[in-house]
C-alpha cells in the first residue's frame, strides 16, 4: 500500500521502474523514505526481484530508503549477464550513479556480498556501510563448489518436486525445513507485474563467475574501511560459514552475527533479528 505522501511501504506492492545507464534498461522497485542515505540491495545467484524476502526489504524500509535492482542481463534488465563478479561491479555501480546517488549503504547476499566487496573496493567514496551476508571472500573457503552443489540440489529438488532454495538456503532439521516452506510461501505473496525468471544462459554466467572468485588469489579486506556487519546462519552448505568468520577477522571495523540451527538463507530464517540489527548498525 502507499501511504498517504506516495511512500511505498511494501515491497510487494512498489512498481518496476527502469533507468537506462552503460547501454542497459536497469529493471529496479524502491521502497521506503525517500530521506536519507539509501540501501542498495545486490543479490543472489538466479535471483531477481522477486527473490528478496519481503520481509526483510519491508523491515529495513520501514527507516530506509530501500532500492532493489536486476544486474545487467538478468530479470526484467536488458543486455548480456558478465561471467566475472568483477564486471558485476561495474555494472552494479553503473545502476547506482545512474540513479545520481552520491553516497549509498549496501546489502549484499550470497553473490551479491561477493559483487559488493569488489563495489566498495572500487569506488571507496560512494559507500557508507555494508553488510555481507551468505557470502565469502575470494578465493574462501567451497565456494568452488557452489556449482556442483547448485547442480545436485536442483536435482534433488526436481525428484522430491520441492524448490532447490530448500535444500541450499536451509538446513534439513525440523526449524530449517519450516523456515524454507515460510521462505518460499512470502516470496510468493507479490501476485502482480512479477519479474521475469532469471535465463539459462544468464545462470550459467553467474555460476562461471562465482566459481572464478572461489579459484582467485585472496583480496586484502583491509582496505575496506566502511563499517561492514558480516551474517550468517551457523551451518551454510553453499558458502561454507568459515568464510564469513574468515571476514570478519580480515576486515577492521566488523560485526559478526551467526544464527543458529541455520544454513545460507539465515537472514530470511531470523529475518526479524535481523532487521532489527541490521537498522541498528545502519543507525549507529
Amino acid at each position: 500500500m502507499e501511504a498517504r505522501h506516495g511512500i511505498v511501504k511494501s515491497y510487494k506492492d512498489a512498481p518496476t521502474r527502469t533507468i537506462s545507464a552503460g547501454g542497459v534498461e536497469f529493471a529496479y522497485r524502491e521502497l521506503g523514505p525517500k530521506t536519507g542515505i539509501p540501501l542498495v540491495l545486490v543479490t543472489h545467484l538466479a535471483a531477481v526481484l522477486d527473490n528478496w524476502d519481503p520481509r526483510v526489504v519491508d523491515g529495513l524500509a520501514t527507516k530506509h530508503h530501500v532500492i532493489a535492482f536486476d544486474n545487467r542481463g538478468v530479470g526484467a534488465s536488458t543486455g548480456i549477464t558478465p561471467k566475472t563478479i568483477q564486471a558485476m561491479a561495474a555494472d552494479a555501480l553503473t545502476f547506482i550513479h545512474a540513479l545520481g546517488l552520491t553516497q549509498v549503504d549496501l546489502l549484499g547476499f550470497s553473490m551479491g556480498g561477493m559483487i559488493a566487496q569488489v563495489m566498495v573496493q572500487s569506488d571507496p567514496q560512494l559507500f557508507r556501510k555494508l553488510i555481507l551476508a551468505g557470502t565469502g571472500p575470494a578465493g574462501g573457503e567451497g565456494i568452488k563448489n557452489v556449482t556442483k552443489l547448485s547442480h545436485f540440489d536442483t536435482v534433488r529438488a526436481l525428484l522430491t518436486l520441492q524448490d532447490p532454495k530448500q535444500f541450499l538456503f536451509f538446513t534439513r532439521t525440523p526449524n530449517g525445513r519450516r523456515a524454507g516452506k515460510e521462505f518460499l510461501a512470502r516470496l510468493k505473496e507479490r501476485t502482480v507485474n512479477r519479474d521475469k525468471p532469471i535465463a539459462l544462459k544468464s545462470y550459467f554466467s553467474q555460476l562461471a563467475a562465482i566459481h572464478a572468485w572461489g579459484l582467485e588469489r585472496p583480496h586484502d579486506l583491509s582496505v575496506i574501511r566502511q563499517p561492514v556487519l558480516v551474517a550468517n546462519g551457523e551451518t551454510d552448505r553453499m558458502v561454507p560459514t568459515s568464510n564469513s568468520v574468515d571476514m570478519a577477522r580480515r576486515l577492521p571495523d566488523s560485526d559478526l552475527v551467526i544464527y543458529p540451527d541455520a544454513g545460507h538463507g539465515g537472514i530470511f530464517q531470523f529475518h526479524d533479528q535481523f532487521v532489527a540489527k541490521a537498522l541498528e548498525f545502519l543507525e549507529q
